[in-house]
């Protein structure tokens, strides 16, 4: 399975942006739960969750970033 592309979270717009951050947040929390408790089987799915939450946060910034910049 391939890592996630950035374009892919630049096409959604704010609140689908907002809700798959909180989404990948509690993935990674069930994730370090199956790990300690000895249950995680795919160990490749920390690498691809932490890897789509940076983009989802990098776009976030982004685009905070872009909106505090056209207010000046």
């Amino acid at each position: 399975m391939a890592l996630p592309k950035i374009s892919e979270a630049r096409e959604l717009n704010d609140q689908e942006l907002g809700e798959q951050i909180v989404e990948i947040k509690k993935q990674l929390f069930q994730l370090r739960l199956q790990k300690a408790t000895r249950q995680l089987e795919k160990p490749h799915q920390f690498r691809h969750a932490k890897h789509r939450l940076a983009q989802l946060l990098s776009v976030e910034h982004e685009r905070k970033r872009a909106a505090s910049a056209g207010q000046e």
